[in-house]
């Protein structure tokens, strides 16, 4: 019998525990071991008690190396650097990995990002982009289903992404200076490669379309009010009247294609301030003659609970991820790891690994998102479209540290 593909967590957060629900579901796989400053008992019993192997605790990096296939970063985005560099230096000290897996963003700056890449060099290893919705089954099946649309009328020419929810778990993403932004820098990302993604021609790379311009808006709409503010600051110890972040970001990218000259457009939506069911994940595209919609609030289970009955229950995020409500008619997602695109991801990044090349979306690529995240973030503060071929703005973005991510936001958000 063939030994278990081992992965290894940096970190053991939100998303860690996330993912450990999702390699579950994928056979051949053990979680082996975990190293994180906080958390590691704990999804170390979730893995013995979940058959994913004995899952060691460790005490560095470079322990987790020498005991995995594959590493699977986790940790907060202002400590990805660190931990990389842990990485390369256990490596080049005879750790046999396999590959290296990061979660969104790879990193919170252009240069930071850059970075990132260079040191996954350092170690010769394939490297996959942990971006999740690249992967979920809806747009996969849509792919296929109108795939002859495609053919025949021509690929999609206008696709809009949107991911919101009431806000994050952990007080360093709401902290614009430890996490590189706000809204747009944790969840634009997600729909930004998404509706990339979802607007390239069947059969070609990911980066195939050419980004030419971008436009994007900030704000903070609902967090940067008096009563919300000393909420966040209670729960989470960030203080918005001094270092705030947007909590609201929408936009448009504008894309090439290289061989027909087209022009197609991709829109995106983030916010932390909706205030419904949970976490909404919303996609469509439109071609000539056709058309496709993902909404991942319209489940196939609805379960109402009235108020007599609803100290029963205990979490309201067993339905569903940022479930703001334990009562009413409530959204149920019965496998949120799978749905999201999660379980798809990690069996496609350890087949990848195990051929020896790189996943779907490598860190590469996630070098091309950051670029993208952090050029809406220049064209918000500039209030102005960016012509991304521009050498000059290209120049810009190599060393450019959004007014949001410097803790200055209150100059451009106009907090009260």
């Amino acid at each position: 019998m063939a030994q278990p593909f081992r992965f290894g967590f940096i970190g053991a957060g939100f998303i860690a525990k996330f993912q450990a629900r999702a390699l579950r579901q994928i056979r051949g796989v053990d979680l082996a071991a975990v190293y994180a400053l906080k958390g590691a008992e704990e999804l170390s019993a979730f893995a013995k008690e979940n058959g994913l192997g004995e899952c060691t605790v460790c005490a560095s990096i470079a322990e987790v190396c020498n005991q995995c296939d594959a590493i699977a970063i986790f940790a907060p985005n202002f400590a990805r650097v660190e931990v990389v560099q842990a990485i390369v230096d256990a490596v080049k000290g005879g750790a046999k990995l396999k590959g290296l897996l990061c979660e969104k963003p790879l990193g919170r700056t252009v240069a930071e990002a850059r970075k990132l890449v260079a040191l996954a060099k350092e170690t010769g290893l394939p490297t996959a982009y942990l971006e999740n919705q690249l992967h979920m089954k809806p747009i996969k099946v849509q792919m296929a289903q109108l795939a002859p649309q495609q053919k025949a009328m021509g690929p999609i020419a206008l696709a809009r992404s949107s991911e919101e929810h009431a806000g994050p778990h952990e007080g360093w993403f709401w902290d614009p200076t430890r996490q590189g932004g706000g809204v747009l820098s944790d969840m634009g990302c997600h729909s930004i490669a998404c509706a990339w993604y979802i607007l390239t021609p069947l059969g070609k790379p990911l980066t195939f379309l050419e980004p030419v311009e971008v436009s994007a808006e900030v704000a903070l709409l609902k967090w940067g009010l008096p009563k919300y503010r000393a909420k966040l600051l209670e729960r989470m110890g960030v203080d918005y009247t001094k270092v705030p972040a947007e909590d609201f970001a929408t936009g448009m990218v504008t894309f090439r294609n290289p061989e027909t000259g087209q022009l197609v457009k991709a829109q995106f939506t983030s916010s932390w301030m909706y205030d419904k069911q949970g976490l909404r994940l919303y996609m469509d595209g439109l071609g000539p003659g056709y058309a496709f919609e993902v909404n991942s609030l319209q489940s196939p289970l609805n379960i109402f609970i009235g108020d007599e009955a609803a100290d029963a229950v205990a979490d309201a995020e067993t339905a569903l991820e940022k479930a703001t409500a334990s009562r009413g008619l409530l959204v149920i997602e019965p496998n949120e790891a799978d749905l999201y695109g999660y379980v798809d991801e990690l069996e496609e990044a350890r087949d990848a690994f195990l051929a020896g090349r790189d996943g779907l979306a490598n860190w590469e690529y996630g070098l091309e998102i950051t670029k993208l995240v952090q050029a809406a973030y220049m064209a918000a503060e500039r209030k102005r479209s960016l012509d991304l071929t521009d050498p000059k703005v290209q120049e810009d973005l190599e060393t450019y540290v959004s007014l949001i991510a410097q803790g200055r936001a209150a100059e451009q958000l106009h907090v009260r």
